[in-house]
């Protein structure tokens, strides 16, 4: 026993130095040290990856694991866009959560005729283009037009696969270990290397059920982007600049009124200033002394 328990404690050691992949190497002796264990208990397998025909023998199958993204990008009147939004959130909300869910919604009313807008929402994979097929025909009823659509897709098959198995090697694992551990079986030594490897296994298991979960999260719901822009004014005509010149008199106006305001606060308080130095040098001047400090000159009288 104390042997075995050593064989184990290496062959953890071994798969802890390697990367994050599973290889080929790795899980056999994953699987060779604990090959008595299993014996008595067959390890619990991971559903919804791969699929068995059935026969003694046979190749298992891989079901393709492939998480879909949306994109739509939709041109509305600048009033309308917030209308939209609303009725598409609503759209979604009468599904429920286990159907569609708003992650995130964003509108900016910017000026004059042009507005943005976005929504961020997640779709059960299965309804998803039905979905988006809706939205559509939504903004169609409100005199809004398609402008923009794409769809992309990440296959995942390989990821969660290679996560599977390794989160069947490492349980296995961490059940010899715990087994071992339970007998007491082994020198001091042995068993609190034993008890660090079971607590690092037990990490990476739970990282791995970490892993499948938000893989699987992507392959079950489809993220779906809308976009939202209004139609921007249009380009040339003779009205064109007459347009932007009434739009600009505005800002043009209240650009002038706070620049005089401004120049006027600085100014002031010199002025005030100056004005008081004025008057102190009229009140309190000689009179036969001009302002200046020069002395003025009486002229002689002509009988003289």
């Amino acid at each position: 026993m104390r042997c075995s328990l050593f064989a184990i404690t290496m062959a953890f050691a071994l798969t802890a130095c390697s990367n994050g992949s599973e290889s080929g190497t790795e899980l056999q002796l994953a699987e060779e040290s604990t090959d008595a264990y299993s014996a008595e208990e067959p390890p619990v397998r991971e559903s919804g990856s791969a699929t068995s025909t059935g026969e003694a023998g046979d190749i298992p199958v891989s079901v393709p694991q492939i998480a879909y993204s949306y994109q739509y990008g939709f041109r509305l009147p600048a009033s309308e866009i917030a209308k939209m939004q609303r009725a598409h959130v609503e759209l979604c909300e009468k599904r429920g959560p286990e159907i569609c869910r708003v992650l995130n919604m964003d509108n900016s009313g910017g000026e004059g005729d042009y507005a943005t807008g976005m929504l961020n929402i997640e779709v059960a994979a299965p309804q998803a283009r039905a979905f988006g097929e809706q939205l559509a025909k939504a903004v169609d009823s409100n005199g809004g037009s398609q402008i923009a659509t794409s769809i992309s897709g990440e296959d995942l098959s390989k990821r969660i696969v290679d996560t599977e198995a390794r989160l069947r090697s490492r349980s296995l694992l961490s059940q010899r270990l715990t087994e071992l551990l339970r007998t007491k079986k082994g020198s001091v030594a042995e068993l609190v290397e034993a008890e660090r490897a079971v607590t690092q296994v037990n990490e990476e298991i739970d990282q791995a059920r970490g892993w499948l979960k938000e893989m699987r999260g992507r392959v079950a719901f489809s993220k779906i982007l809308i976009n939202y822009q209004s139609a921007a004014p249009g380009s040339g005509g003779f009205s064109r600049p007459i347009r932007e010149a009434f739009t600009g008199i505005a800002s043009t106006l209240g650009s002038s009124i706070g620049a005089a305001i401004t120049f006027l606060a600085v100014t002031l308080p010199w002025i005030l200033v100056l004005c008081l130095g004025i008057y102190l040098r009229r009140r309190f001047k000689a009179p036969d002394r001009t302002f200046w400090g020069h002395r003025i000159e009486v002229a002689a009288s002509s009988d003289d």
